[in-house]
């Protein structure tokens, strides 16, 4: 496939590395795993380190002075703890160092229209992160809404102060879509929100998909071998 099928003309593979949030949150993952994580991040100049809680103050020590971020998840992967759960996850982070913190929906609260109660829980959330000068993006699960649930978990995040909205934990029944970011981004752009498209991004060709559909940010435990597809797609593009 050559770098016009993949549309990557517009790219530079710092480029694309500063979009790329390079993730680790499979349940067996060890110190040792979130010390290559890290390793890669510097080296590759990816915008974020996305961990688990646990590994927060390993990822803050490893990257020492860098400037990739680390983010980490309050309600993962579920998103039904209690709000104050979410809130003491979101604070305990952030003082140990994240910068931004994915949090889980309540989805089941979208599906029984407990609207208000969802809105606060993003509130809250969101609310503790800005007071420790963190982002706060909002894990909406896509898989399991229709549509008019996407549209109505985008505009309680907007309401509450969200700074993104995400398309997935990457553990449900499906991932990001192409159709999935163009809903989010035409739902919150206008209102400043970035959209983080994560799960099932695995190729180059899926990365620029889905920032081609208003995707600000991208979450992939595949970002190295993304990159070197973006290096290769390049390096042959004079020649073709």
């Amino acid at each position: 496939m050559s770098a016009a099928d993949i549309g990557i003309q517009a790219w530079s593979a710092d480029k694309l590395a500063a979009a790329i949030d390079h993730t680790l949150l499979k349940a067996e993952s060890t110190p040792s795993d979130i010390g290559r994580l890290c390793e890669e991040a510097i080296k590759h100049r990816f915008f974020a380190v996305c961990i688990h809680p646990v590994y927060v103050t390993e990822a803050v020590r490893i990257l020492g002075a860098s400037p990739v971020r680390v983010c980490t998840v309050a309600g993962f992967p579920l998103g039904a703890n209690r709000t104050e759960i979410k809130v003491e996850e979101a604070r305990r982070a952030i003082g140990e160092g994240a910068a931004e913190v994915d949090m889980v929906l309540w989805v089941g609260g979208i599906k029984a229209r407990r609207l208000d109660p969802v809105r606060l829980d993003i509130e809250r959330v969101a609310e503790a992160c800005h007071a420790g000068k963190a982002l706060c993006k909002v894990i909406l699960e896509t898989c399991l809404l229709t549509p008019a649930e996407k549209e109505t978990a985008c505009r309680l995040c907007v309401e509450a102060g969200a700074d993104f909205v995400k398309t997935s934990t990457g553990l449900n029944s499906g991932g990001a879509t192409v159709e999935d970011v163009r809903l989010m981004s035409r739902c919150v752009s206008a209102h400043g929100l970035g959209v983080k498209a994560a799960g099932g991004i695995r190729t180059l060709a899926s990365a620029i998909a889905m920032l081609s559909a208003g995707a600000t940010r991208i979450g992939s435990s595949n970002s190295v071998a993304i990159l070197r597809e973006t290096i290769a797609a390049l390096e042959r593009e004079p020649d073709e």
